[in-house]
């Protein structure tokens, strides 16, 4: 019997070895079967190009897959939005309909949908396959829309040559990325915010909230029009140029795609499309999803796999992007979702709660996008820990690229919120950052967009609270502010200098944007106040937010200068739990980390590799609001017989440094 490495390297896994060799046998079975008529799986998910509205010759022809219906009529302004019989699809077979429509009728710009009708009932519906969708901004109806423009889009850059050798993500919402009160656009994103990214020296953009959605206040993760960008940011074409300039500064940019669930809403969305619950999804209680109020995809079917795959295939075919970080992956993976499950044991992955099927979608879903995009980098958001997920298809993994490692910014969360300070744990905070398998790259971050979600806040407002109101001016001394800074760089920091393999950043995050975010809904009186980023904040020459930003560009320039995340070995030197005392090796650095706030230490001893040391990074520099309580040209000279030696430190409080082996 075959056994994946990964497998074999874990005695604790090697009891469920049938299991695992069991679910890479069915993957690749129906990889396999999918690529049997076309040759390949990247010639199965082609359904874009034949599905939806397409130019063919003098026409336009309109192909949709509703197999239980038994009329589809087009609507639009030709036929008055009423439904005749010179204007109905025909059927195909296999559940396949299809009508011509002359180019003269309906032209750029115009508007349609569809009434499909099944045996006892009709209702309009948005095309599944539809690639642009508008509201109406005074009856706020969805429909379909031509995109056909006179002048085609140009692109000018190729992406970069290949992906980053570690990810260093931005991710970034286009809708709140503007200060202003309102819906930012891509066009302004690429304007105002692509620059800033660039400077701040992030290699990796991760766009959320692409996919069109009905509601805006959803973050963009109730999906209803899978292959069209979100009209309420701008045209396709912005989307691409965004994307354009992105490559033409050697950035890539991935975006959040969501196939663990769809938005149950059944004219803009695919629910009940053709009248029937289980077209798309799972029917009965199956098909609800218990904790986001949406629909659960039937990933058993083969027309569903086709739908999903074709739209991996769709966003790095039409808009470039460079991979995808794939919203939901417990969800998926489980079904009981994996809500209040704390996976403490590895029986848990093999207790028959998991969707064998969705296993199989996460497998072909990975082979497609790498077969047909080498370079694209795909990234799991999952949290359970399930082996094998993030390993590559070679060791006999499931092939995503990273993980995110969603423990790191709830331990940091809880951390904050439940002990005080001074009782923090060294040795848990350094267990607890630095554990990840073995055969999985993860990235790190100490918080996302999750952890800002109204009901939340930010970290930098959990360290500070309302004291960020009145005390952030450079020249106001407010213990809870200056404490909250040095510990805002510390955990960034130490999240970094252990990461895995990469490093994620919330837009905003980097110079600490105050608060939480809650998008305009009845219940703020539909206010963007907590729904855009203040730049202007970290743009102000009188306030303390200049520091934290100018703190994370060096962190990130140092990073990428000693390519870090690239040398894997994390070695610890010292860890004195009372003392609140970290010492830890990557490379040829010493990180240095104080986590005490009321003692600092002269002469303080730590065992490290022999040789002379130099700082290169120093958190308490006034340049990033620190006190400058260190000589940063003293040579640190660790002295001793043999390999290691005695290093003497001065380690102010709250304090976290670097020192480079010369």
């Amino acid at each position: 019997m075959y056994i994946p490495d990964y497998v074999k390297r874990d005695a604790y896994l090697m009891p469920h070895a049938r299991t695992i060799t069991g679910r890479l046998r069915r993957a690749y079975a129906k990889a396999e079967q999918l690529a049997s008529a076309t040759g390949s799986l990247a010639a199965f998910a082609m359904g874009h190009h034949y599905f939806g509205l397409h130019r063919e010759g003098g026409d336009w022809v309109l192909r949709e897959w509703a197999p239980n219906a038994t009329d589809i009529h087009l609507l639009s302004d030709f036929t008055s939005w009423l439904p005749n019989e010179d204007h109905k699809m025909k059927p195909l077979g296999n559940g396949n309909w299809e009508m011509r429509i002359p180019c003269e009728l309906l032209r750029h710009g115009h508007q349609y949908k569809l009434l499909i009708s099944w045996e006892g009932g009709s209702g309009e519906r948005v095309p599944a396959w539809a690639n642009r969708v508008v509201q109406d901004p005074h009856s706020l109806v969805f429909n379909a829309q031509v995109w056909d423009p006179p002048e085609p889009f140009v692109w000018k850059n190729s992406p970069p040559a290949k992906p980053p050798d570690f990810p260093l993500i931005y991710e970034a919402h286009t809708g709140m990325a503007t200060e202003d009160y309102k819906v930012g656009n891509w066009e302004e994103f690429r304007v105002q915010v692509l620059p800033r990214i660039e400077a701040a020296g992030y290699n990796v953009i991760q766009l959320m909230a692409v996919q069109e959605h009905p509601f805006y206040g959803s973050f963009g993760y109730h999906v209803s029009n899978y292959f069209a960008a979100s009209s309420r940011f701008g045209t396709p074409d912005d989307l691409k140029a965004l994307i354009d300039d992105a490559h033409g500064r050697g950035i890539y940019v991935i975006m959040d795609i969501v196939h663990s669930h769809a938005v149950k809403n059944e004219v803009e969305g695919i629910s009940r499309y053709d009248g029937t619950y289980y077209q798309f999804f799972h029917d009965g209680p199956r098909g609800e999803h218990p904790a986001w109020d949406s629909r659960c995809f039937d990933y058993g079917k083969d027309q569903v796999l086709h739908f999903l795959l074709s739209n991996c295939r769709y966003w790095l075919e039409e808009f470039h992007f460079d991979g995808f970080r794939f919203d939901g992956v417990t969800s998926m993976l489980y079904h009981d979702h994996g809500l209040g499950s704390d996976f403490h044991g590895y029986d848990q992955y093999f207790n028959l709660n998991q969707d064998e099927d969705a296993i199989v979608y996460l497998f072909l879903a990975n082979k497609l996008i790498h077969e047909f995009s080498p370079q694209a980098i795909t990234v799991a958001e999952e949290m359970s820990g399930m082996p094998g997920l993030a390993a590559p298809e070679s060791l006999g993994g499931i092939g995503f690229d990273y993980r995110l490692s969603m423990g790191v910014p709830d331990f940091w969360v809880k951390t904050i919120k439940e002990k005080k300070v001074e009782f923090w744990h060294v040795g848990e905070i350094f267990h607890q950052l630095k554990g990840k398998r073995m055969e999985e790259k993860t990235i790190h971050y100490a918080e996302s967009h999750d952890q800002a979600l109204v009901g939340d806040k930010t970290i930098i407002f959990w360290l500070m609270d309302k004291e960020m109101y009145f005390d952030m001016h450079k020249d106001s001394r407010n213990l809870a502010v200056d404490n909250g800074i040095a510990l805002h760089k510390m955990i960034r920091l130490i999240t970094l200098a252990t990461a895995g393999n990469g490093y994620l950043n919330f837009m905003g995050n980097e110079f600490g944007h105050p608060e939480w975010i809650d998008f305009p809904n009845a219940h703020n009186n539909w206010s963007y106040h907590y729904a855009r980023r203040q730049w202007s904040l970290a743009e102000n020459p009188d306030l303390k937010y200049k520091y934290l930003e100018a703190f994370d560009k060096e962190m990130i320039r140092f990073f990428k200068q000693h390519s870090l995340l690239l040398k894997t070995f994390i070695n610890l030197y010292k860890e004195h739990v009372s003392d609140q005392v970290l010492v830890f090796g990557r490379s040829d650095m010493l990180f240095v980390f104080n986590f005490s706030p009321f003692h600092s230490y002269t002469d303080y001893p730590a065992n490290v590799p022999s040789g002379d040391y130099v700082m290169v990074l120093n958190s308490d520099s006034s340049n990033f609001g620190g006190e400058d309580r260190m000589d940063e040209s003293i040579v640190y000279k660790a002295k001793g017989d043999g390999n290691f030696g005695e290093i003497k430190l001065y380690i102010p409080a709250l304090c976290g440094f670097v020192l480079q082996k010369q």
